[in-house]
């Protein structure tokens, strides 16, 4: 029997490593994009005619920061919420631009300062919810209701959402890697819209539990 010949060799050995690795990228699933958590401080969202009433006729917020979502951003524009029992937290910052409702996110140890009882729900929202009163340079507004802690939650395009398997309202988990602070969230909103960049917000109790400004790593799972 003949003996095959160095060149055919090497050929049958680079088609069984093409085949082989053409295996592998056809079986792997794409990456996912790396998740960025951001903790949303305590702040309010506004229509433009309680803008008003607050800040003075035709006011338009003015942009402190942009934010990573398109088009979103802290202004400069900042008001006094005022509780119970005269308790306060001033410098509350407004987020642009203006909404169809007026609304404002606060952590439970915001809630404690305040002196009210606050319940988790999703952004908008609102009803039964407890409201206070709202100081401004040029007026003060009494909201009825519209207090709440934002559930955590985490922005999607429709892409992000094919990539997880998941979908509008669908919940996940995320596991946030610190160290000696590790911990797994469960009841991650999705939220999906064609204008979202993968983006996760926690409140500011959520952030220093996790000690997410010093996490390694950020995973989400359905």
């Amino acid at each position: 029997m003949s003996v095959p010949s160095r060149v055919l060799v090497e050929q049958l050995v680079r088609d069984a490593l093409k085949a082989s690795l053409s295996g592998a990228y056809l079986n792997s699933k794409p990456s996912r994009p790396q998740v960025l958590c951001n903790v949303s401080a305590r702040h309010m969202h506004i229509t433009q005619e309680n803008l008003e009433k607050l800040f003075g006729p035709g006011h338009q917020l003015e942009v402190h920061k942009a934010l990573h979502q398109d088009g979103q951003f802290a202004a400069k524009e900042t008001v006094t919420l005022v509780g119970p029992r005269r308790r306060i937290i001033p410098n509350l910052r407004i987020l642009g631009p203006c909404r169809d409702i007026t609304q404002i996110e606060l952590a439970y140890t915001d809630a404690i300062q305040l002196g009210i009882d606050i319940p988790v729900r999703a952004s908008g929202d609102i009803e039964g919810t407890p409201g206070g009163y709202i100081m401004g340079p040029k007026g003060m507004i009494e909201m009825p209701n519209g207090i709440i802690r934002a559930a955590r939650h985490v922005h999607m395009h429709p892409n992000d959402a094919a990539s997880y398997g998941v979908k509008h309202k669908d919940y996940m988990k995320m596991r946030v890697v610190s160290n000696g602070c590790t911990i797994t969230f469960e009841d991650m909103l999705v939220r999906v819209d064609k204008s979202f960049k993968l983006e996760v917000h926690i409140d500011t109790d959520e952030g220093n539990a996790c000690d997410i400004e010093h996490s390694t790593s950020v995973e989400l799972a359905k």
